[in-house]
């Protein structure tokens, strides 16, 4: 956890500073798609207070009103974020259409592209460090973060582009056009988290890779116990949640039916970071013709 909230932390350092940085010089420049640049790390700034908040809660241990424990406010933060991405998509949107039919002077070309080269630098660092946490802690919020800088990187890499094209051609107009195109990414970025964050809110399975592990774990400690049926998984933040009958010999003492339950549940922690695994255990009712336990007839 403790590294979780480091990287939060990181990530609100660096969006402050570029925020701040793009936005003074994206008024001084004149620069619709600076400016709007800069709301889109000031988004990413507040994207990142909320990763940090929702991260803290999420790491409160259950109680008696979410005995499930606090997981899926970061989910709840993801949405939220998402929201504020399409929010700051909406306001470029509505700055920039002027611009199309009165196209204003664009000053200080040279600073802007040096801004712009900062950013793309230190966002490629930030993110790729996120990255490196969310998954090795499962995190979404700052998996959700990550995205939202390396977003950043091309967007800011498109600017530069444009910076680049308006002071070779003159036109103007490339301006809006550049800050129309950047809104359009946001957008994208704002509904892809707003579906991911919903599929865990509604109890979707954990991924495919994490399913195989599982079942690669339940394969080979096969040979403590005879079946396994109703396996069930979810999600709740960087939490998951595993449940499944396993089918025991009728004969077998509880108390090696409880170590073996012991030693799988152990296996899986190992394979799946922050998982909670609830194990049913059933009788054998079948008289199976290649089963190595010697069961006793009722």
């Amino acid at each position: 956890m403790d590294k979780k909230v480091k990287a939060a932390q990181l990530s609100i350092m660096s969006n402050t500073g570029l925020t701040v940085l793009k936005l003074v010089v994206g008024v001084y420049m004149g620069s619709i798609s600076v400016i709007s640049e800069a709301l889109h790390s000031g988004i990413d700034l507040v994207a990142s207070i909320i990763d940090y908040l929702s991260v803290k809660q999420s790491s409160k241990p259950a109680d008696r009103d979410h005995p499930y424990g606090h997981g899926k406010f970061e989910n709840v933060g993801s949405i939220i974020e998402a929201v504020l991405i399409i929010v700051a998509a909406a306001v470029i949107i509505f700055q920039a259409i002027p611009r199309f039919y009165s196209p204003a002077e664009v000053h200080s070309l040279g600073i802007g592209s040096v801004v712009m080269a900062v950013s793309v630098m230190v966002n490629i660092l930030v993110s790729g460090k996120l990255m490196k946490v969310a998954r090795e802690t499962g995190s979404p919020a700052l998996e959700g973060d990550a995205w939202h800088l390396r977003a950043d990187v091309y967007t800011s890499l498109g600017i530069f582009a444009g910076l680049v094209a308006i002071k070779i051609t003159g036109l103007m107009i490339l301006d809006p056009i550049i800050a129309l195109g950047v809104s359009l990414f946001i957008l994208k970025a704002g509904f892809d988290l707003i579906r991911k964050s919903f599929r865990v809110i509604v109890d979707e399975s954990i991924s495919e890779e994490e399913i195989e592990a599982l079942n690669e774990v339940l394969a080979e400690s096969s040979v403590h116990f005879l079946d396994y049926h109703e396996l069930r998984t979810r999600r709740a933040g960087s939490q998951r949640f595993i449940d499944l009958h396993l089918v025991f010999p009728r004969d077998l003492p509880i108390k090696d039916i409880y170590d073996k339950c012991r030693e799988l549940e152990h296996k899986i922690e190992i394979r799946l970071c922050e998982v909670d695994v609830v194990i049913k255990v059933e009788p054998c009712g079948q008289e199976c013709r290649q089963c190595s336990f010697d069961c006793k007839e009722e």
